[in-house]
């Protein structure tokens, strides 16, 4: 059980993680969601958002982030 409690708390500091750095972005002015690329349609009585701009940069950032700290664990 205490390798379930390890892995809860490690989950909690990764949201903690994000969180701050997605209040950063917002902060500095860095357009999340809001990238070129990020497909926005609004119709009569539709809207239909999809940010796969945003979707694309997340995902490169953290496999650098997960890269670096396996480089740094080994």
């Amino acid at each position: 059980m205490s390798s379930f409690g390890r892995l809860l708390i490690g989950l909690g500091g990764l949201l903690i993680v994000i969180g701050l750095c997605v209040l950063l972005a917002g902060r500095t002015g860095i357009p999340l969601g809001r990238l070129p690329g990020d497909i926005n349609y609004r119709g009569k009585n539709t809207v239909f958002f999809f940010p796969i701009t945003t979707c694309i940069v997340l995902s490169i950032v953290l496999s650098l982030v997960i890269w670096i700290v396996n480089r740094f664990i080994r």
